[in-house]
């Protein structure tokens, strides 16, 4: 699953000198694990942080508890903020940040297949979100941004999961072309 797209980004994060980490709620550590079956991989993979946990969002990735209690677990700022503090806590060139609902019940009123995906990184060359609307998001540091993809998914939890980490893995693809 995806060791073709891992290679390719590994590569490219080797080839610019640069690094990436992950802050995973719903894919619980996928993303990571799916980047260390590539030899090399430690050039290029600085960590990841497991954010199952509603209360580890904040404790491990440093998402604030008053967005969490006003919008739940599963929001677009959400993943954004996950993804900056993977790229902050691990010190990364990149950040990367999944967070969504895999089945097979909604939570919180959300969706199975309800997935945002959000990339912090160096530059200004993405808009804030796509697929989302967040009302007044946050400034972010200078020369930084936080981009994030709303995905809609189907399928069984495995199948969410899978694809949430290739969605995740075009993201900073496409960032990294």
């Amino acid at each position: 699953m995806g060791d073709e797209q891992a290679a390719a980004l590994v590569g490219a994060l080797i080839a610019r000198g640069e690094t990436v980490a992950a802050a995973e709620s719903l894919t619980a550590g996928l993303v990571c694990a799916t980047l260390v079956r590539v030899p090399g991989a430690s050039a290029a993979l600085r960590g990841g942080l497991v954010v199952y946990a509603t209360e580890l969002k904040t404790a491990l990735a440093g998402v604030d508890p008053g967005l969490l209690a006003e919008h739940g677990a599963v929001h677009p700022e959400v993943a954004a903020q996950l993804a900056e503090g993977a790229r902050d806590r691990c010190g990364a060139t990149w950040g990367l940040g999944l967070t969504g609902v895999a089945g097979p019940s909604a939570q919180d009123g959300v969706e199975p297949g309800t997935v945002h995906v959000g990339l912090a990184g160096p530059g200004t060359r993405a808009p804030r979100f796509s697929g989302a609307r967040v009302a007044e998001p946050p400034t972010r540091g200078e020369g930084s941004f936080v981009t994030v993809r709303t995905l809609a998914l189907t399928g069984d939890r495995d199948l969410i999961r899978t694809e949430s980490v290739l969605a995740a893995f075009a993201l900073l693809g496409e960032h990294l072309a």
